[in-house]
């Protein structure tokens, strides 16, 4: 699939890449017109795991108001998602409740990138407070192979109402993070 540049990537190209959810039924983000978006690459055996309890919290916290979290899978760092779909689906059900809507497996970087990532990537290159994280992965002797790409498992894009990338989080940056809630309750107060 060729790419749009940033330039050329408009909100209903975003909107239009194919998903799977967890299940295996085919959608959109399209399915999420009109909604405020919290786009996190996850896994269920990595140090930040225990995030999916505060990304939940927030998803019941702020759903009513226009709040969307959606959790994808991806085993692109030390092989920390190794399940199956139905295993993550599982894990995430009995140890965290998880309700925010999961969709299939994907990579967020290298050659076998999803369009999603790409394109999220292209729109927001840069995260909030990823130095911090960085240099301690680096310190561990792991390095992004270029500034643009996903750091590490849990990092998290915001998307508007419209569909436009508005910010991107550090991995680290927890669900009840001032700056992350600052962005997302601007988001929503917007209609």
């Amino acid at each position: 699939m060729n790419l749009p540049t940033q330039q050329e990537l408009t909100v209903s190209d975003l909107y239009d890449i194919p998903l799977q959810r967890i299940d295996g039924t085919p959608t959109t983000l399209a399915a999420f017109r009109g909604k405020v978006l919290l786009v996190v690459n996850v896994a269920s055996k990595c140090g930040l795991t225990p995030q999916y309890a505060g990304l939940e919290k927030l998803y019941e916290d702020k759903r009513a108001q226009g709040l969307e979290v959606l959790g994808f899978p991806a085993n692109n760092f030390k092989a920390q998602e190794p399940g199956t779909e139905a295993e993550i689906a599982e894990f995430c059900k009995l140890t965290y409740d998880v309700q925010f809507p999961l969709f299939a497996k994907l990579s967020v970087l290298g050659a076998d990138q999803h369009p999603l990532y790409a394109a999220l990537t292209a729109a927001q290159p840069q995260s909030t407070g990823d130095g911090p994280f960085r240099e301690r992965l680096e310190s561990h002797g792991i390095k992004a192979a270029s500034p643009v790409d996903v750091l590490w498992n849990f990092e998290k894009f915001l998307l508007d109402r419209s569909g436009r990338v508005v910010a991107r989080f550090s991995p680290d940056t927890a669900a009840d993070d001032p700056r992350l809630l600052q962005a997302i309750d601007t988001e929503l107060a917007r209609h």
